[in-house]
């Protein structure tokens, strides 16, 4: 392809909720266009972490360039990228988005619209991108597509008259949609002549080729060899090699207006190579750098720590090299009185740190431990000053407060009908405050106001378990409100245990107390004396159990006779137990920590 021609391009993305069949319908289309050979085929072909095939989730956003030869006898170039449904992974959708210029929008035609479909809809449509709509799954007895399509028009509001039927698992009119692809979607617009100004939407680490970069030309042309700077950082490059993903890495002398390829600059970190950044010619700089994205914000935080400590180091290691390959994870190092040495990291959502953790163990064979996940509270001290509050061990005192603000979350959850009684519930348990109800089709569709740090525990789980799995969920934040928090702290045998605080409204300091002090009671082993287990806010007990000693059975070899004999040796053992309890140290183990913190019923 010399001449340019952008006619022939076609620059698009998948949107879908989970499950609705993204990376099957990607598997198809790279197979029809010839793009793996037979052999080389697996399913979901652009899903190449463990993790990602094990739990059928996309994390990454990938690309892949297709030929495909239409049936007015053109020859088109597809890039395609594939994103990730989950809500979590919502900024790395957004990035996709920028660099195409329409999207497939997949439902499941037996499921219909869920609640990421919708945000996702919303974020390609923002990116003002044109939509093709796809029917999935049609094969399935459940398919109801002509249902389907009327609701997509009810509630998105596009027109689904002309939706693609097709089933990705067996390949049915995969044809269609690659036809709907050529004539609907709108080719890449861009000036060759025009200074070189190119997007990067994607950076990873390669163990042999370093830094790849992957990147959207918008104007210009990128070659082999070409002195670059990216705009955000100044920092400057040699252009080593330059290539597209047909999904095997291909290289290329150059890349034009409207191509997606990689190319590799011989950068070391990844954090050299911003998101979002504007990547243009050292030479000749364009005027002015495209609009990046909002860099991803940690939401949820919590402390890793190694189970054992020798394994710091390696922790250490572990985590400058998955910073690598997911910028949106950041950490830093923090001590704790009962575990030890180890790291307070930021998450994107609870579904981040789950697959953060499990990468850690998985991929260094790492033993962790995690605290109880925290939001960021935002507080304002009396002497007039405001700080970020990540960890609730490190509040200030109580008396320097004025107030304490939390994140509140907009949450949309759409669900079958029959479970709308007990979802309603669980939002109003979580202090939440109901904004609309409406309803879809037979599925109804509500929007709650709710406090993140009540979210970032369990919800998810409970609401899937109240709706058997039906229910669909989607959130972002809104705004810091104050609420009437207090510090929750736990003591054992008088001392406070600092990985177990928490910060708690007050309305469920109470609830949660003793819930956690229940727990602890049947996690902690007996020891030879009593020991107090009690939850307080600042001075006040607010719950207690209490574990009971061991004892021996000192009198056994009396029998018969006085019961002063008896007496006697029972008082002697009480004041053993009496100066014991008094320097008896009391052993909290690792699983009774893991356990109090998995805790929430």
């Amino acid at each position: 392809m010399t001449a340019h021609n952008f006619d022939n391009i076609r620059n698009f993305s998948i949107v879908a909720h989970i499950d609705h069949g993204k990376s099957t319908l990607a598997d198809r289309l790279i197979q029809f266009c010839g793009g793996l050979a037979e052999r080389e085929m697996v399913e979901q072909v652009l899903d190449n972490m463990d993790i990602e095939r094990e739990r059928g989730i996309t994390i990454k956003a990938q690309t892949v360039r297709l030929q495909y030869k239409a049936k007015n006898g053109n020859t088109y170039i597809l890039n395609l990228m594939d994103t990730p449904g989950h809500v979590d992974f919502a900024y790395e959708v957004s990035r996709s988005l920028a660099a195409c210029e329409g999207s497939l929008l997949v439902v499941d035609a037996s499921q219909g619209v869920e609640a990421q479909t919708l945000a996702n809809v919303y974020q390609a449509l923002d990116a003002g991108h044109e939509i093709v709509p796809v029917l999935n799954k049609v094969d399935l007895p459940a398919a109801e597509p002509d249902r389907i399509k009327e609701q997509i028009e009810e509630v998105i509001g596009l027109d689904a008259s002309d939706a693609v039927p097709i089933s990705a698992k067996t390949g049915l009119n995969i044809e269609a949609v690659l036809e709907a692809i050529v004539e609907k979607l709108p080719s890449p617009k861009g000036d060759e002549k025009a200074p070189l100004k190119a997007m990067l939407v994607d950076s990873w680490y390669d163990a042999y080729l370093g830094v790849v970069v992957l990147v959207r030309v918008i104007d210009g042309v990128l070659k082999k060899g070409t002195p670059i700077t990216m705009m955000g950082t100044g920092a400057q490059y040699h252009v080593d090699r330059i290539g597209v993903f047909s999904p095997k890495m291909t290289d290329l002398p150059q890349l034009g207006p409207g191509e997606v390829g990689f190319i590799t600059a011989q950068i070391k970190q990844v954090s050299d190579t911003r998101v979002g950044d504007t990547i243009t010619e050292t030479k000749r700089e364009c005027a002015e750098a495209l609009p990046g994205f909002k860099p991803a914000q940690p939401v949820v935080f919590c402390g890793l720590f190694p189970v054992d400590a020798a394994q710091f180091e390696d922790l250490r290691a572990a985590m400058g090299k998955l910073r690598l390959n997911d910028a949106s994870f950041s950490y830093e190092m923090e001590t704790s009185a009962a575990l030890g040495f180890g790291f307070r990291c930021g998450f994107l959502g609870l579904l981040h740190l789950e697959i953060i953790q499990e990468r850690l163990s998985r991929e260094f064979n790492l033993d962790l431990i995690a605290t109880a996940p925290s939001v960021i509270y935002k507080l304002k001290l009396t002497d007039g000053s405001e700080i970020d509050l990540h960890n609730p061990a490190d509040m200030p005192d109580v008396m320097k407060i004025e107030e304490i603000a939390e994140p509140w979350i907009r949450a949309t959850i759409m669900t079958p009908d029959e479970y709308l009684g007990g979802i309603l519930k669980l939002c109003q348990d979580r202090r939440g405050e109901q904004v609309d109800l409406n309803y879809v089709g037979k599925r109804a569709m509500v929007t709650y106001d709710l406090p993140l740090n009540e979210v970032v525990f369990d919800f998810y789980d409970r609401l899937k378990s109240i709706s058997k799995g039906y229910a669909s969920f989607d959130y972002h934040i809104t705004e810091y409100r104050p609420g009437d928090l207090v510090k929750m702290s736990l003591l054992v045998n008088a001392e406070p245990v600092d990985a177990l605080s928490m910060l708690v409204h007050r309305t469920r300091a109470e609830m949660r107390g003793r819930a956690m002090c229940e727990k602890l009671k049947d996690l902690i082993p007996q020891h030879l004396f009593q020991i107090p287990v009690q939850a307080a806010i600042g001075g006040k007990i607010i719950a207690r159990e209490t574990i009971r000693a061991l004892r021996k059975d000192v009198t056994a070899k009396c029998y018969g006779g006085d019961i002063s004999r008896k007496r006697k040796l029972l008082d002697k053992q009480k004041e053993g137990k009496k100066r014991m309890r008094q320097f008896g140290k009391v052993e909290i183990p690792q699983e009774a920590f893991i356990a109090a913190l998995k805790m929430d019923s």
